[in-house]
């Protein structure tokens, strides 16, 4: 991918693609350009056979992200006036590759969100996680509950949205918000050993299990994404399939004697 960006930064190791979020000094807080550019980075993965797993991090050693900022943004409650953060979202979601969040520090509001879209979530021991948008007159009434009453149950994730606790990686992972902590020292060495033995695996398999999971929250969106993105594709270099567009082409009937096959 020669794309260049502006608030993140894109790499690959192999079959690992690696979206840094790439402002340490602001904490790593998306922006509008920020939401944009992580949504064209990922249609840009769909597009390549290259890579098998995507990682998410934070630049630095303090921010995984701790939110979105509306600053140079329009001031109008229209659609120009909203943080796109629904584009990044919704493209990590629909993503037919495994998307593993590497959080290196706080991921809080709308950074917590985040690491809650992603597939799997691996932390370092010292990492924070905080919904805070009640404490600041905001929320997330859409991804960022649905998903998390998924993780942690309705009873729990109404806590997190009420009262707004910090939470330890320690209590991330004993609630299931998370699925491992690892010594600091050790997220990057964890992560990509992880990300390499999910690499393993085999990627249509995967792509169907993603694909699966999101067809409950997804709506037909969802169900189009296992029964057009992937069953389609295997109906199409059928025997029936290939003798029905062939026969239809030269305008004859079909041989359905090869129908099943």
């Amino acid at each position: 991918m020669t794309r260049q960006f502006e608030t993140i930064i894109y790499s690959e190791d192999g079959p690992i693609g690696t979206i840094t979020l790439n402002r340490p000094n602001n904490g790593n807080m998306f922006n509008e350009t920020m939401c944009h550019e992580i949504r064209d980075c990922i249609n840009d993965i769909r597009r390549e056979t290259r890579t098998r797993v995507i990682v998410i991090t934070g630049a630095g050693d303090k921010f995984f992200c701790i939110g979105g900022e509306k600053t140079g943004m329009p001031d109008t409650h229209l659609y120009p006036g909203v943080l796109p953060v629904l584009d990044m979202y919704e493209a990590i979601d629909r993503l037919q590759k495994p998307v593993i969040a590497s959080v290196n520090g706080f991921a809080v509001g709308g950074g917590n969100v985040l690491q809650v879209m992603c597939d799997i979530t691996i932390a370092k021991e010292s990492a924070v996680f905080r919904q805070v948008g009640p404490m600041m007159g905001s929320f997330d009434a859409g991804f960022g509950t649905w998903y998390l009453e998924d993780l942690v149950g309705k009873k729990r994730a109404k806590e997190i949205w009420f009262r707004n606790p910090k939470i330890s990686a320690k209590e991330a992972v004993e609630m299931g918000l998370i699925n491992k902590a690892v010594p600091d020292d050790q997220l990057a060495a964890a992560t990509r050993e992880m990300a390499l033995e999910i690499a393993d695996r085999g990627a249509f398999a995967l792509a169907s299990i993603k694909a699966a999971f999101g067809a409950r929250h997804g709506g037909v969106a969802g169900l189009s994404r296992v029964t057009h993105d992937l069953l389609l594709r295997l109906n199409l270099d059928t025997d029936e399939s290939k003798e029905l567009s062939k026969s239809f082409s030269e305008k004859r009937s079909p041989d359905s004697s090869t129908f099943g096959h």
